[in-house]
């Protein structure tokens, strides 16, 4: 914006420029950013930002993500690993033999139960299963095979 357009135009020649004479404008009267969030400012930090101060919950010294790495998988999106002609081709298959479907492989650890799996059986390799899932792996005529 120009000079000659900004509101203190208007102020030139008053001597407060709109800022009063007794309490005079200071720089930051109350403190700059969070400044007196325990003193001065504490009834608005108690009533817009409950909780603002203090800590919650256990300390984990040296937290380590790999050990808490779980990937999941749902068995609704079990078929989606293997191709399409691998799916085909073990629909109709009545000499019992069933997909192996590694899930390891495609970047997962643990197949949970969201879904429902086609009545096709399949041997489903996982380092873990859900109780659901198994389940229903189960119900399919298919094998859960845990690996390390």
């Amino acid at each position: 914006m120009t000079a000659r357009l900004r509101k203190n135009r208007k102020k030139r020649g008053h001597v407060t420029a709109g800022h009063g004479r007794v309490g005079k404008h200071r720089k930051h009267a109350a403190g700059r950013g969070n400044a007196g969030g325990m003193h001065h400012h504490r009834i608005l930090m108690d009533k817009y930002h409950p909780g603002y101060f203090g800590k919650v919950g256990i300390r984990h010294f040296h937290y380590k993500k790999n050990q808490h790495h779980v990937p999941v998988v749902n068995i609704d999106k079990l078929w989606s690993l293997v191709s399409e002609q691998t799916r085909k081709a073990y629909t109709d298959r009545k000499d019992g033999k069933a997909p192996v479907i590694d899930v390891t492989r495609a970047g997962y650890f643990k197949v949970l139960g969201k879904g429902a799996l086609p009545k096709i059986p399949v041997i489903v390799k996982a380092k873990f299963f859900s109780e659901k899932a198994e389940a229903k792996i189960k119900a399919a005529g298919g094998v859960c095979v845990l690996t390390a």
